[in-house]
């Protein structure tokens, strides 16, 4: 799950669970937005740093790519095994030619005992990370830069907040961070607790999609995107790896149906990469997976017909 380095937490997964063995998240340690006299919104001036395996990054790179922003914010990916160093470069990353991203971090703040996490978003002026909370990502890729790319495309308009709120606050909970709950536990009695939760929650979005295409209001919002990045590798990983086996989202039609009407369109599918998925969660999580083999499968095909958009034209 992770480890310590010089008073440095190196994972994308909590530290040590709770009394009654459950999973528990630590909250991000950078808040910083951008927009202000102090950090305006430049070309090239801020870099993203990824994992294309973690969720949390996922869901910041598909905004980048929805709202235009491949030209402005430069990224880089992180190699997907997590070790001794915990996030790695597979080459010199491009800014320090620094090889461990814990080195970006006490670049940042020498003194820095937290989390070393993914996503970062750097300022390559100042020197700091300005945030690495994927949820501020996206709403900062969402509007901040609108000025310097025309695009004004809005994925959390004013008059859906509070439902989005709403529902990402329940998605988190139970589906985006469920499924790490049932994986990281470590008492039966937390893992069933996290496993009634979880598909709970997805037979309830389940529900709901029967009669919405999107989760709020008829086009796609920040809610969507970040279901998604839980959806895609749910039959891949989480299935098996974190024994969330109750059903796959293949056997559950409206959930499968989204999860392809989304994957089809332009900005959702280019950061896919099943196998560098499957490479991190079973590679770096030797104390769920001690051999550390990757499976071969399964075979997904997510560019199967689904006719949401004729159901719900």
């Amino acid at each position: 799950m992770g480890l310590l380095i010089g008073g440095v937490w190196h994972s994308d997964v909590p530290k040590p669970t709770g009394k009654d063995g459950s999973f528990q998240r630590e909250a991000s340690s950078f808040r910083h937005h951008i927009g202000t006299p102090d950090t305006p919104a430049e070309t090239h001036r801020y870099h993203l740093f990824v994992s294309l395996a973690c969720p949390w990054a996922h869901r910041t790179l598909i905004m980048r790519s929805l709202k235009g922003l491949q030209d402005i914010i430069p990224t880089t990916i992180v190699h997907p095994h997590l070790l001794e160093q915990g996030w790695s470069f597979a080459e010199p990353e491009p800014l320090y030619g620094f090889k461990h991203l814990h080195q970006l971090y006490t670049l940042a703040q020498a003194d820095y005992t937290g989390r070393v996490s993914v996503p970062v978003l750097w300022d390559t002026q100042k020197k700091r990370i300005i945030n690495n909370e994927s949820a501020d990502i996206m709403r900062i890729f969402n509007h901040a830069f609108d000025a310097l790319t025309g695009n004004t495309q809005d994925f959390y308009p004013e008059p859906l907040r509070p439902a989005i709120d709403d529902i990402n606050a329940f998605i988190y909970q139970h589906i985006n961070n469920g499924v790490y709950k049932c994986g990281f536990a470590q008492s039966q009695t937390a893992y069933q607790q996290a496993y009634e939760a979880l598909f709970s929650a997805l037979d309830t979005v389940e529900a709901r999609l029967d009669q919405h295409r999107y989760l709020v209001g008829n086009t796609c919002t920040e809610a969507d995107i970040r279901l998604f990045t839980t959806l895609i590798r749910f039959d891949a990983v989480y299935v098996g790896h974190f024994k969330c086996n109750r059903n796959r989202i293949i056997d559950m039609p409206n959930l499968w149906a989204y999860l392809c009407d989304l994957y089809q369109q332009e900005g959702f599918s280019e950061y896919v990469n099943l196998e560098h998925i499957k490479q991190h969660y079973y590679y770096s999580h030797a104390d769920i997976n001690p051999t550390r083999i990757v499976p071969q499968g399964p075979k997904l095909d997510f560019n199967q017909a689904h006719h949401r958009h004729e159901q719900f034209a």
